[in-house]
């Protein structure tokens, strides 16, 4: 089994064709062609399933896949750590953030790593640890820093508290609402939600419960923070968001915090690591400058 069959074998599963995966590989198709059929016969089974369509992965294929993914993502983050170590620099850091130190935290600690690593491409995921997990696993996904998840994941992941947090309600500037203080007084607007965990719905339920309050109507669902703000903008809208989001500069300039007298708690912030595997130094100092932005008490 060689290293050049792998790829092949992610490239191939990634694009679905041997036509895409052999540009995505740099290589010539009958080659590309010629590697995976010697790796099928030296397993003795088919790892994937040819149709005019394309090349899907059968069964066995996406076991092998997922293992494959894994030897090549470690291959990359080696020849990472012997570059940067060395003093050569370059290669690359996968971080997935929430949307708190996403907002909150990178644009601050973004100018302090390239000064160190301004030949490493940084590349963000958005999204909170249920949708990142298995890409994390994987090594797809270098660290993951975020909200906690309400369920511990399974074994294999180190998570280390960073801090608590609490949530405020922003709205447009100039919603009819802005000046409430109460949470009671909220009880008949219309909310967007974003993904605070697999059902934000209901996050966003349980905090209208515990004030003895009915259930609060979600018109709108999105997948991102900037796809909060433009459905916040001109509508009106509210949503529950970290406090440190609403301060952000952007934020600010488009909407307002809604204060309430109620405390809103928000999910504790986390950073998530494969167990027992070192990050490469330049990831390790990306977690290290967004630790030395995260605040100590959120309000």
């Amino acid at each position: 089994m060689k290293l050049d069959q792998i790829n092949a074998v992610v490239a191939i599963a990634e694009h679905g064709s041997l036509r895409a995966a052999a540009r995505r590989l740099g290589l010539p198709q009958p080659a590309l062609t010629r590697g995976l059929r010697g790796l099928e016969k030296e397993l003795g089974v088919p790892l994937f399933e040819r149709s005019t369509q394309g090349m899907t992965l059968t069964p066995v294929g996406r076991l092998f896949h997922q293992r494959a993914i894994a030897v090549a993502q470690e291959l990359r983050r080696a020849r990472d750590e012997i570059a940067q170590y060395s003093g050569q620099g370059g290669g690359s850091v996968v971080a997935a953030l929430s949307m708190l130190p996403l907002a909150g935290m990178l644009p601050s600690a973004l100018p302090v790593f390239r000064r160190r690593f301004a030949e490493v491409q940084v590349k963000i995921v958005e999204g909170l640890f249920p949708d990142i997990e298995a890409q994390l696993r994987n090594g797809s996904v270098d660290f993951y820093m975020g909200a906690v998840p309400r369920s511990l994941p399974a074994p294999g992941l180190a998570i280390e508290a960073l801090f608590d947090n609490t949530r405020v309600v922003v709205a447009r500037k100039k919603h009819p609402l802005r000046a409430v203080r109460s949470l009671k007084a909220l009880a008949g607007a219309e909310w967007a939600t974003t993904t605070i965990d697999y059902d934000a719905r209901d996050d966003l339920e349980h905090l209208f419960a515990q004030h003895a309050l009915p259930p609060p109507r979600v018109v709108l669902e999105v997948g991102s923070s900037l796809g909060l703000m433009m459905g916040l903008a001109r509508t009106d809208l509210l949503a529950t968001v970290p406090a440190q989001w609403a301060r952000m500069p952007m934020a600010r300039a488009a909407l307002a915090v809604v204060a309430l007298r109620e405390r809103l708690p928000a999910p504790s912030i986390v950073l998530m690591t494969r167990l027992g595997l070192p990050l490469t130094p330049a990831a390790e100092h990306l977690c290290d400058v967004l630790r030395r932005f995260a605040p100590e008490r959120a309000s």
